[in-house]
Parts: structure tokens; C-alpha cells; sequence
């Protein structure tokens, strides 16, 4: 094979059977993990995905990026809560539960508490949509003790009810641009500015 054979070969971008083989399974680790570890912005993940998938025209596409987005959610919650059900049990507790309660201000996990007493596992769909809601309500589901299957009962709607949120930005950008890069870079701004909005107004709004 020539050289310009092999800079020809380079160039040429993976069939879509090739990269789906591999992004697929990239984006399940990746949004897990982000559930598990929550430092990572899986709803720009999430939208980017779609974006993609869009421009692809598969029909099957986007529906594939919200399964699997959903059920990467899901798994992620459902260790978490796991590993922080086991620290509530044990009675020296666990570096998940501590980690929780660090990522959780005392404000925010009382009124977890109050609307949990109110609503029950519903809440954990509205939590899962509001940015940094998650956790405060999880630890709020860890110290009233629910039974993990009670909890996966109201993660699995709000898992996809949050799946199909980033998933429909992600839409909105690719059907406003075509070229998917710009999609792109539009779902992944209006993803990170749902999550990081409401905290950086809590930061610059004056206090009473």
C-alpha cells in the first residue's frame, strides 16, 4: 500500500454500524458513571448524543440514545443509592453517605425531606429534572431508610423523564443547524446552562 493509500485510509471516517459499536457503550459507561459520581455533565452528554443521532437520520437513532442514556441513569442511581444504603445501616457509615451529605446543604436536604413527606417516590421524578436536585432528595430517601426497590419504583419515570429532556435539546439542535458540530454546540450550551443556571443565581442573587 502507497502512502497516499494510507493517508486516504486515515481520513476516512468510521461507518456508522462502527461508530455506534463504540458510542453507544461509551455513552452508557459515561452517563453511569456520572450518576455514580456526579461530576460529570451527563444531560450535555445526553443532548449531544441526540444531536448526532439526528444528523445520522437513523430512525432509530435518538431512540437508542434515550434508552440508553435512561438506563445508564438508572444504574448509576441505583448503586449510588445502594452504596449510601449501606452507610445507613452500618453504624460507622460510609464515604458514599459522608460524600452525599457534603454535596447536600442543610437547607436543601429539609425541604428533600418535607416534600418527600408530601409527595412520596414522586418527587424523585421533579428532582432528577431540577439541576442539582438528585441528591438532596436521595439522602433524603437514605435517612427515611425507603427500601431500595420503593426507591426504583420513582427512579426508573424520573430516569426517563430526565433522558428525554436532554434528548429533545439535543433534537432542537440538530433541527436548527445543519451541520451537527453547531447542533452540538448548541445542545451542550443549553444542557450546562440548566445545570449550572440556578446555582450561579443562587450565588449573585442579594440576600434577604
Amino acid at each position: 500500500m502507497t502512502w497516499h493509500e494510507l493517508a486516504a485510509a486515515a481520513g476516512q471516517v468510521p461507518p456508522e454500524s462502527t461508530q455506534q459499536a463504540v458510542g453507544y457503550p461509551a455513552l452508557f459507561l459515561l452517563v453511569a458513571l456520572g450518576a455514580l459520581v456526579p461530576v460529570i455533565p451527563t444531560g450535555a452528554l445526553v443532548s449531544s448524543a441526540a444531536v448526532v443521532a439526528f444528523h445520522h437520520q437513523s430512525p432509530y437513532g435518538v431512540l437508542l440514545v434515550f434508552g440508553v442514556s435512561a438506563l445508564a441513569a438508572f444504574t448509576g442511581d441505583m448503586a449510588l443509592y445502594w452504596l449510601g444504603h449501606r452507610g445507613v445501616r452500618s453504624k460507622g457509615g460510609s464515604r458514599w453517605l459522608e460524600a452525599l451529605r457534603g454535596r447536600a446543604t442543610p437547607e436543601r436536604l429539609e425541604q428533600a425531606q418535607t416534600r418527600l413527606d408530601e409527595h412520596g417516590v414522586l418527587v424523585l421524578v421533579l428532582s432528577r429534572l431540577v439541576p442539582a436536585g438528585r441528591i438532596p432528595v436521595m439522602l433524603a430517601c437514605l435517612l427515611a431508610r425507603m427500601p431500595l426497590r420503593r426507591f426504583a419504583r420513582g427512579d426508573a419515570p424520573a430516569c426517563l423523564a430526565w433522558a428525554a429532556t436532554y434528548g429533545l435539546i439535543g433534537i432542537l439542535g440538530g433541527t436548527l443547524f445543519s451541520e451537527p458540530w453547531k447542533g452540538v454546540a448548541l445542545a451542550v450550551g443549553l444542557a450546562l446552562a440548566i445545570s449550572a443556571g440556578p446555582a450561579l443565581w443562587r450565588r449573585v442573587r442579594p440576600k434577604p
